[in-house]
């Protein structure tokens, strides 16, 4: 019997149940943080009394942000910077509860989509950017061709894209706010498969159980829940019904 061919097909055996592993448990997460941050939007987005608290109306019915609205909408972006910095020395029950306060703030940031297109469309557009996304999860997951470049140019392509909604906020032109909005769709669409196919190969390189890999777990659904949520928004720029 040759023993090291065994040793070689044990050894693609444990790297792929620990891929495998690990890819659950970025996913549970991400799917917990979504469930969270949709029905904190929804409650926000349908309670008056609620919303009154993030956003007010002024005479010509125009919405602005509360004092309070304007913590929720930039603690967000505060939490990812302060994770990403103290990964290494937060313990993982510290980032994990930062992670969920995060798709909490998330989920009332993102309320005022209520306020702006109907609920029949919000739901529409979240199904099919679930099967986008599933698509391309599994698209990144399954392929053997290396991903690495492609994720490199679809991240430039991002930095590029920010400029362009940073220029437009000042032109306001509605042209190319469907530009960004199409484009954003594809980058996001890259960007699911490029992280798929880097979190699987990460996965397969750690120890099970590991305070670092349990850490690990959770940028990992960080990474892929923002690249839905990015994916939903921009889908519905392209296809929401406005009120």
């Amino acid at each position: 019997m040759d023993t090291n061919n065994f040793k070689i097909v044990q050894s693609e055996e444990v790297t792929s149940t620990l891929s495998k592993t690990f890819m659950a448990s970025v996913f549970s997460w991400m799917s917990a943080a979504l469930v969270i941050t949709s029905v904190v939007a929804y409650y926000f987005g349908v309670d008056a009394e609620l919303m009154s608290y993030l956003r007010t109306v002024d005479m010509t019915g125009r919405y602005h942000n509360t004092g309070l609205g304007l913590i929720v909408m930039f603690s967000p972006l505060i939490l990812i910077f302060g994770m990403g910095m103290g990964m290494r020395k937060m313990s993982y029950p510290v980032l994990l509860g930062l992670f969920l306060l995060f798709a909490a703030l998330m989920g009332a940031s993102l309320s005022y989509i209520f306020l702006a297109y109907t609920s029949g469309s919000i739901l529409s557009v979240f199904i099919s950017s679930a099967g986008m996304f599933g698509l391309m999860a599994v698209v990144g997951y399954t392929t053997k061709t290396d991903l690495t470049k492609f994720g490199s140019i679809m991240t430039m392509a991002l930095f590029g894209l920010m400029i362009a909604m940073l220029i437009n906020m000042f032109m306001q032109s509605s042209q190319l706010d469907y530009i960004i909005s199409f484009i954003g769709v594809l980058v996001f669409i890259g960007l699911t498969a490029y992280d798929v196919q880097k979190l699987k190969r990460i996965g397969a390189g750690l120890e099970y159980g590991a305070e670092e890999t349990k850490k690990l777990v959770i940028w990992g659904a960080l990474d892929l829940y923002m690249d839905f949520i990015n994916l939903f928004l921009f889908l519905l720029r392209l296809f929401g019904d406005r009120k």
